[in-house]
């Protein structure tokens, strides 16, 4: 079997587990992230350590990671992981306590956060809590959703959500490489009873604080609404800081990506906490694997006092801005991601990614020092 190239990682994307020789896998996981893995022998069981991610090591340095690691095992013989995980790697309790102080200052009220905390008190802690995360299984976790699955079904998707909360944190710190809580429990579990009474309203906590991810996200990059409602992790590249809008979810039809600023960044880290990093970057809080409505985010804005404002709206306040500060109307226009006609379009090949990125920094900078970025963060 050929060894993998540095062309083929990048190129890679259906899941799997694709062998570079010598126990060096590269694993693809459904929301497109990808992993380094020494597939190795240890006391005469096979055992799967991770090296990292491929955002952090390429090709090469994984190679050469594997190649001390068994030499360690296989000639010093001790072992690498065992002696790195012990010290460093947090308990699940205590992955919980810094997912808390990470999502609770921007819950809007103490009860929501006791909730949430309580919730992992009640069923998670006490099964789990003194297990190192990495230590922690699949079946750990449906054993304690199971239980409340079908009998509490409300408690056990909040219970859920928490817990995927807690892993999305492990694995964006890199101390496990999958989500738990996410995707890989979707076959495990049976259907829920339906709910018979219709919301009214959206309810506060963990959807507001989705909501207001979401719409920072829509101002920060002048995207549609439909475009960031429908973003997925595998569109995402952190390493160039680019968003990749595939040409089918366009109202063009056309490929774009999107300069990502430091502030766009955060958000997507923010985001990663509350989505897991698999599948959809801002699904819908009542139903996980759907993304947001339009109306969601339009109702937030009524209840933040812009009646009058749409969603929409914001990309004709971004276009203003750029007239305003003598931005070039090309510049603005492939921001926008319009098609330009006539002649002009005809030479307009480029999709001047490096200037919209120094744009799209300005932006970022206008909201963030200007007296209307207290609508834009969406503080009550």
């Amino acid at each position: 079997m050929a060894r993998l190239t540095a062309k083929r990682v990048n190129s890679i994307t259906k899941p799997g587990h694709y062998s570079d020789g010598e126990g060096l896998l590269l694993k693809v996981n459904k929301g497109g992230s990808k992993y380094w893995i020494l597939r190795i022998q240890v006391d005469k069981r096979r055992r799967d350590y991770g090296l990292g991610p491929v955002s952090m090591l390429t090709l090469a340095e994984a190679r050469e990671a594997a190649r001390e690691a068994r030499r360690a095992i296989h000639v010093e013989g001790r072992n690498p992981f065992a002696e790195r995980q012990r010290p460093s790697v947090p308990t699940f309790t205590e992955c919980v306590d810094r997912t808390y102080e990470l999502l609770s200052a921007r819950w809007r009220s103490e009860k929501t956060a006791k909730q949430w905390r309580s919730r992992l008190d009640e069923y998670a802690i006490p099964r789990i809590g003194e297990l190192q995360i990495n230590h922690v299984r699949r079946d750990d976790v449906l054993g304690i959703l199971e239980p409340i699955w079908v009998n509490k079904p409300e408690v056990a998707r909040k219970l859920r959500q928490s817990l995927k909360a807690v892993f999305g944190w492990a694995v964006s710190s890199g101390y496990v490489q999958t989500n738990l809580a996410g995707e890989v429990l979707d076959g495990a579990l049976v259907a829920q009873p339906k709910v018979k009474s219709n919301f009214r309203a959206l309810p506060h906590g963990e959807v507001s604080e989705a909501l207001n991810i979401v719409f920072r996200f829509v101002v920060l990059t002048a995207a549609r609404s439909g475009e960031a409602r429908n973003a997925e992790w595998s569109e995402i590249d952190l390493t160039s800081r680019t968003w990749t809008i595939p040409a089918q979810k366009m109202k063009a039809n056309v490929e774009h990506r999107v300069p990502l600023s430091d502030a766009a960044v955060d958000v997507l880290k923010e985001a990663h906490i509350l989505s897991g990093g698999e599948g959809l970057i801002f699904p819908s809080p009542m139903k996980p694997h759907k993304p947001l409505s339009d109306m969601a985010l339009t109702k937030l804005l009524r209840d933040v006092g812009l009646a009058r404002a749409t969603v929409h709206g914001f990309r004709s306040s971004f276009r203003d801005w750029c007239a305003d500060t003598g931005k070039p109307r090309e510049l603005a226009e492939a921001a926008l991601a319009h098609v330009v006609g006539g002649v002009e379009g005809a030479y307009f090949r480029s999709d001047l990614f490096e200037r919209r990125m120094r744009l799209m920094r300005s932006w970022s900078d206008y909201l963030a020092g200007s007296k209307p970025a207290k609508i834009f963060r969406l503080s009550s």
